[in-house]
C-alpha cells in the first residue's frame, strides 16, 4: 500500500496484449516494508477489460494497493487505488491509525440482505448493495478492526477502539 505519483509510463510486450508498466515516485508506504521498502514500478494489464488500471501520469498522487509477484508490484481493478484528494479525512487517518488494526479481519461483502458474519474475524460490507463499492459510504468512513477478543467490527471514530464504546449497528 504506497501512496505515489506517476511520472512515467511504458507498454511493454509481454503477453497477447502487453502489460502497462507505470513509473512511480513513492510519497509513503503504508504496508509492504517487508516485502519491498522501496516501489520504483507498478504493473498492470494494458487492456481495462482484463482488469488494468488507467494512471494519470504527472498529474495526481494516488494511494495504491496491489501484490507483488515474482520482485514486482501488480495492481488492477480489484484492488484499492484511488486519487488521493479523493480519499476521505477518515480513510487518509485510518491509513495510519486504523486499517493495520484490521489485518487479521476478512471483509466479506454483501450483495443482498440478510448477511450474516459466518466467523467473529468477518465484518460484513454493505456498500455492495447499493452499488457504491469503494466508494461508497461504509468505505469511505469506517475501518474493519479487530477487537481483543479477536471479533472484527466496524469502527468509525478518532480514540483508540479500545477504549470506545461502539455501535455495532452503525454501518
Amino acid at each position: 500500500v504506497i501512496r505515489a505519483k506517476v511520472v512515467g509510463k511504458k507498454l511493454m510486450k509481454d503477453g497477447p496484449f502487453g502489460t502497462m508498466r507505470y513509473t512511480v515516485k513513492q510519497m509513503k508506504m503504508y504496508r509492504g516494508f517487508q516485502i519491498m521498502p522501496q516501489v520504483q514500478y507498478i504493473y498492470t494489464e494494458a487492456s481495462e477489460s482484463l482488469c488494468g488500471v488507467k494512471l494519470e501520469v504527472n498529474k495526481y498522487q494516488y494511494l495504491i494497493t496491489g501484490r507483488v509477484y515474482e520482485g514486482k508490484v501488480y495492481t488492477g481493478l480489484c484492488n484499492w487505488y484511488e486519487k488521493w484528494d479523493q480519499l476521505t479525512l477518515s480513510q487518509r487517518k485510518a491509513l495510519n491509525h486504523r486499517y493495520h488494526l484490521g489485518c487479521g479481519c476478512k471483509i466479506r461483502p454483501c450483495y443482498y440482505v440478510p448477511c450474516f458474519a459466518t466467523s467473529k474475524n468477518e465484518c460484513i460490507w454493505t456498500d455492495m448493495i447499493s452499488n457504491f463499492g469503494h466508494s461508497g459510504y461504509q468505505a469511505k468512513h469506517y475501518a474493519c478492526i479487530q477487537r481483543a477478543e479477536g471479533y472484527c467490527i466496524w469502527y468509525r471514530g478518532w480514540s483508540h477502539p479500545d477504549k470506545t464504546i461502539i455501535n455495532a449497528t452503525d454501518p
